[in-house]
């Protein structure tokens, strides 16, 4: 994810072209952050690389939100994902060619929290997925304050009917290791790799390959 504390980079286009010739076939961003026309040059500039693009609602706002929902029809992602306004993001997303991943739980502030027991998380994964055009969900596993995060992963993970993605925090291989061990699809990563946490710090291309090559 071409992001750090829950926003796009101010300079996404040209970090971009600096990882332009890793092994990543998934690249992403926030829906804040930058303005609409940067995350569309982005997506053509991903797309014509042959990448798969996703876009991340961290909205705070229900007319936020569904403005996002609106920008990634006309910027073309290939998969959204967060946002809780499920039911209305569904009309605006009928018939388009884009995968939806939504957050369970109760989502908190920004950067986003996830809130709930482990047991409520995962009975609205089970109804989240039930719902046509659920094609999986975003799992904030590691921004919960109480609950261990591979368990609410091995419990969210059970419960879909799709996959599931775990973002945000993810900053070490050991965490790499448990999120794919728990059955996790994948996971995304930005701001351990811009703050330099990762090994290969501080170039960044570097980092994205020891990521690439640190999972199972």
């Amino acid at each position: 994810m071409l992001t750090k504390d829950d926003s796009t980079i101010p300079d996404a286009l040209a970090v971009y072209e600096q990882i332009r010739d890793t092994g990543l076939e998934y690249v992403g961003f926030k829906d804040v952050g930058v303005d609409v026309e940067t995350l569309r040059r982005l997506t053509d500039k991903m797309h014509a690389d042959g990448r798969t693009v996703f876009l991340e609602v961290v909205s705070t706002s229900a007319e936020a939100e569904l403005a996002s929902v609106a920008n990634a029809l006309t910027i073309g992602v290939d998969y959204l994902m967060g946002g809780t306004n499920v039911a209305k993001a569904l009309q605006l997303l009928d018939g388009a060619p884009i995968r939806y991943y939504p957050f369970p739980g109760v989502i908190i502030g920004h950067p986003s929290e996830l809130a709930g027991s482990i047991e409520l998380i995962a009975e609205q994964a089970t109804e989240l997925t039930s719902m046509p055009g659920v094609h999986g969900l975003d799992l904030l596993a590691y921004r919960h304050r109480t609950v261990d995060p591979i368990a609410i992963t091995k419990a969210v993970v059970a419960a879909s009917a799709g996959p599931v993605i775990v973002a945000g925090s993810i900053d070490s291989e050991e965490r790499i290791k448990a999120v794919a061990a728990a059955g996790a699809w994948g996971f995304t990563i930005g701001g351990a790799i811009f703050d330099g946490r990762l090994p290969g710090a501080p170039d960044l291309a570097a980092q994205i390959e020891w990521t690439l090559s640190a999972g199972p």
